[in-house]
């Protein structure tokens, strides 16, 4: 009796390490961000408002100017900076700050695989609060709140 004892203990202690060893395969070798594999052009659909307000009117100006190289047209993402009309940067998550330090410090890599953003040159906190309003306003009109 315990000679059975001791084997399915064994057996069980086998099992067990072996599916940690599977699950740790699996874990280390899945992307850490399925959205992060990106092709050229944008990479997500963004809907625009039917009405931005006038501070996301001169965002989007802004925005055009010092940030679309990188985060595309309307936010929507490129193949050299992620989309910012995404579930990642909703307020709750990114708080305006976010973008704030962002674009006036730069930010190291944490949720996409682009790269650390530099520093924004010639860009003003002000500035970045009209792109910020705009983002937002294109974020609501996305369902991300």
């Amino acid at each position: 009796m315990e000679r059975k004892l001791k084997r399915y203990l064994t057996t069980g202690a086998v099992l067990i390490f072996a599916f940690g060893i599977s699950a740790a395969a699996w874990f280390l070798s899945r992307p850490s961000d399925p959205t992060a594999t990106v092709s050229s052009g944008p990479t997500v659909i963004v809907d625009l408002p039917e009405d931005l307000s006038g501070r996301a009117i001169q965002g989007k100006g802004l925005f055009d100017g010092a940030c679309s190289s990188c985060h595309g047209k309307n936010a929507a993402g490129t193949d050299s900076g992620p989309p910012l009309i995404h579930k990642i940067y909703e307020p709750g998550h990114h708080a305006d700050e976010a973008f704030q330090l962002a674009a006036m410090r730069g930010v190291r890599s944490h949720h996409w695989n682009f790269g650390d953003m530099p520093p924004v040159e010639g860009i003003t906190q002000d500035d970045v609060s009209f792109i910020v309003t705009y983002v937002r306003e294109l974020q609501r009109a996305n369902g991300i709140e």
